[in-house]
């Protein structure tokens, strides 16, 4: 049975170093509860209760799951590999301590740090990418996380392609699915990410159904995304003005992908991301609209 979560990205609260002020964790938990989700996504480390018991009390008080931490690690750099590895499995033995054994670490490369994937976001091209040699480091790097991950804490792990970092469009996706290994590293599809980056989040899911481990539900506004483009806005400028809408309101066809995943009898978490900045919008506004429009689908 599919379950549904959101994430404090929804409230502003991402792994980026930006001015504002992003909710509380209690106020990221009272809303996603009040607004009818089942649970959440970490965040950064240190966001919530990094021991084990107060994370666990802070959850069940709000009859909440865990369901994953994202991690993110600048996987093209070798030297960066060890100290990723080991802030996942620190992440990751917080929630398997905490009791969520189904949870996930969401390995991400480390997005927003390298200027010129930044500035096009949405819009890279080839020549913007990893050479052969790049790409057999950060396939390596992810591996290795994985696989430190499920030896330490027995813990699985998903990459993120995420715009803004060296795996955004269909063809990166692919070739890190290529290199990496299937038994230890699987794919989050996030819907928003894949058609921001050029992409057709159906016929991902089509493609990689026996690595996507976990879902992520955001909307991609069209007239926004093409508007980044022409403007040459960078990525924080297109989260600003808001590409990441609300669902149903996007470009995404979400009424296919469900039918895509009740096919597939996907049976797992799908967490809904709607990033906004710090300070942005109403997020429990938007929860709860995000929320009404997936029961909407049938979940």
């Amino acid at each position: 049975m599919i379950k549904i979560a959101n994430a404090p990205c929804s409230w502003g609260v991402l792994e980026f170093d930006l001015e504002g002020k992003a909710a509380g964790f209690e106020q990221v938990l009272n809303e996603i509860q009040e607004t009818g989700y089942e649970g959440s996504e970490l965040g950064d480390w240190g966001f919530m209760p990094s021991v084990p018991e107060g994370l666990k009390s802070e959850l069940d008080v709000r009859n909440l799951s865990m369901v994953g931490a994202f991690v993110p690690v600048f996987m093209k750099d070798g030297s960066k590999h060890a100290a990723g590895a080991e802030l996942a499995v620190k992440t990751a033995k917080l929630m398997a301590d905490a009791g969520y054994t189904d949870a996930f670490i969401v390995l991400a490369d480390d997005n927003g740090s390298v200027p010129v994937r930044t500035l096009n976001a949405g819009r890279v091209t080839s020549e913007m990418g990893l050479s052969d040699e790049e790409w057999k480091v950060f396939a390596t790097g992810a591996n290795l996380v994985a696989a430190e991950v499920m030896a330490k804490t027995g813990l699985r792990t998903v990459f993120h392609h995420h715009c803004a970092g060296y795996v955004e469009t269909p063809a990166e996706v692919d070739q890190l699915m290529a290199l990496t290994d299937p038994s230890l590293v699987g794919l989050v599809l996030d819907m928003g990410h894949y058609q921001f980056g050029g992409g057709d989040p159906l016929e991902a899911l089509k493609k990689h159904a026996n690595r996507i481990w976990h879902i992520h539900f955001k909307d991609c506004h069209p007239e926004i995304a093409a508007k980044s483009r022409t403007e040459g806005w960078d990525y924080f400028q297109s989260v600003g003005n808001g590409v990441f809408c609300e669902l149903g309101k996007g470009a995404v066809n979400f009424p296919t992908i469900v039918e895509e995943l009740n096919h597939q009898n996907y049976s797992g978490w799908i967490t809904v991301e709607q990033d906004v900045l710090p300070g942005m919008g109403n997020p429990k506004v938007c929860a709860q609209r995000n929320r009404d429009y997936i029961k909407s689908l049938g979940l």
